[in-house]
């Protein structure tokens, strides 16, 4: 039995990489449909920008005695919200698409819902309900993508981990919520 030789041709493969230079890291190797990963990228996008304003919102409406605490928490997950929006973003345009920040049917792209709950517990339910729905979505991405565009997979593998950290911090500061009893409702804003 015979192991799988490497491809060993370098002259082969610099042939190769002087042929359709103009579509950039997107190779003869990438076996994906980029039309349909672009569309999923657009929706995780989507997904993550609502994310960002769900919880900005939150941590700006955060009230109560325990929550100092917990709006530090919504802002620091708001921030790798975004983070992920912007590396969702970059890898769109190295797929040759175009990241569709629009406002209008950001709603309807986006996995999750933009829920603003009444007090910090239905706060934190909330983003643990889009998290939860992150979850779920993103690993449906990564199965869909398998082995036909690695580098996508893996940026949202990293991305799911941390969707999975944030999924467990708002589990952990509704148990901590639980002991100590129901938060004041937010201020009522005029």
């Amino acid at each position: 039995m015979t192991a799988k030789s490497f491809l060993t041709d370098i002259e082969t493969i610099r042939q190769r990489a002087r042929e359709h230079i103009d579509r950039g890291a997107i190779t003869e190797g990438y076996k994906a449909d980029r039309d349909t990963v672009i569309k999923l990228l657009n929706e995780a996008l989507a997904t993550e920008l609502v994310c960002v304003l769900r919880y900005k919102r939150h941590y700006f409406m955060a009230s109560g005695i325990h929550s100092k605490s917990v709006a530090a928490e919504f802002l620091e997950h708001a921030q790798e919200e975004q983070m992920h929006a912007d590396m969702i973003a970059r890898r769109i345009t190295q797929l040759e698409g175009a990241p569709n920040f629009s406002p209008d049917g950001l709603l309807t792209r986006s996995h999750a819902d933009y829920a603003e709950g009444d007090d910090l517990v239905d706060m934190i339910k909330e983003d643990l309900v889009a998290e939860r729905i992150a979850i779920d979505s993103y690993r449906d991405i990564i199965q869909y993508l398998g082995n036909n565009d690695p580098t996508t997979r893996r940026m949202m593998e990293e991305i799911l981990a941390k969707e999975e950290e944030h999924a467990e911090d708002l589990s952990t500061l509704l148990e901590a919520l639980g002991k100590k009893g129901e938060p004041a409702k937010p201020a009522t804003r005029h």
